[in-house]
């Protein structure tokens, strides 16, 4: 009896023991749990930091910045590199203004003009002003492709498919900010302001000396295309240089013009002016090579003021120049205060 009460003590014992050992082990699991809690959460924590970066990114997504032009907002990439000009002379201009190289160039008959050669060293040709070769257009992996306001709304959508595309003015008065916008692009802001600050002081100075000398005279700008002699509102060619910037007064013929209008040798006899200003490009003139000669040496022009006074200026800058943008500007300014000074 005494042997059964002691081995029923003794098997409550080893229960008892078992007992304490299951409980310290849940304890040590439980603890374990609650030591590996705050790694969990780290983990948990991780993916919702991860997840707010492409947030504040969606916001101002990273390569990307946004660029004011003539009221219009563009998304280009923060660092543009490769520049394709197609159609828009007046970004060509510009880059000579600012020593920008493209990638990608207008050409004339399938070369670069030799004034463009400072720019055009590592350029292709994207085709002729308005013809742009979309193919290589798309091989070249323009960061930026600078575009004209006159191409048709379809061509401005084949380039925009590429990559993003400004159109970028042909109009004269907007010289300032076309030049602005292509510094914008390349980092060249404080070019683009001396180069306007430094024509705005040379215009002072010209005005100073040619006021006065030219109060009264008739000074006209033309140009010579298929052998026939064209002149240009107010507003166009190099006429904002001579009417807006340097304040001489316009002839009526020019206040009249709306668009390029051609001019007979007995309309040009008419006018009259006291000076003029001609150029004469081979490449507009390929069928008529001996237009200005022709012009200059007939009897009716030869009895025109300018024409007699020895006051006739040819290519004065390149002839092929747009006359409104920068570049045509500061050539254009440097060249009529000397020619008219004489």
């Amino acid at each position: 009896m005494r042997k059964t009460v002691a081995l029923a003590v003794l098997i409550a014992l080893f229960m008892l023991v078992l007992a304490a050992c299951g409980g310290s082990n849940n304890e040590k699991s439980a603890n374990s749990g609650t030591n590996s809690g705050p790694s969990a959460s780290a983990t948990a924590t991780a993916p919702a930091s991860a997840e707010a970066q492409p947030a504040s990114e969606q916001a101002s997504p990273a390569g990307e910045r946004t660029i004011e032009y003539l009221g219009e907002t563009y998304t280009v990439p923060a660092n543009v590199e490769r520049i394709v000009i197609t159609g828009a002379m007046e970004a060509m201009e510009d880059a000579l203004v600012l020593d920008v190289h493209p990638v990608g160039a207008i050409t004339f008959g399938g070369k670069f003009p030799e004034r463009f050669a400072p720019i055009t060293d590592k350029a292709e040709s994207i085709g002729e002003k308005t013809q742009p070769n979309f193919e290589t257009i798309l091989k070249l992996k323009p960061d930026v492709i600078l575009g004209s306001t006159k191409f048709p709304a379809e061509t401005a959508e084949k380039l925009k498919k590429i990559a993003p595309t400004i159109l970028v003015s042909h109009i004269a008065v907007n010289w300032e900010a076309n030049l602005r916008l292509l510094g914008e692009l390349t980092g060249k802001q404080e070019q683009a302001e001396k180069a306007i600050a430094q024509y705005k002081q040379d215009l002072e100075a010209a005005k100073g000396t040619l006021t006065e000398k030219l109060k009264g005279q008739k000074v006209l700008a033309a140009r010579i295309r298929s052998g026939q002699v064209f002149i240009y509102p107010e507003k166009v060619f190099v006429n904002p240089i001579l009417y807006n910037d340097l304040g001489l007064e316009p002839p009526a013929e020019v206040k009249a013009a709306k668009a390029q209008e051609a001019l007979s040798v007995e309309q040009l006899a008419a006018m009259n002016p006291d000076y003029l200003f001609i150029q004469f490009a081979d490449d507009e003139n390929k069928e008529t090579q001996n237009a200005l000669t022709e012009l200059l040496d007939n009897p009716i022009v030869k009895k025109i003021n300018a024409v007699e006074n020895d006051k006739v200026f040819v290519n004065a800058i390149d002839p092929l120049s747009e006359g409104g943008p920068a570049w045509s500007r500061i050539q254009f300014l440097k060249a009529a205060q000397e020619q008219l000074a004489k």
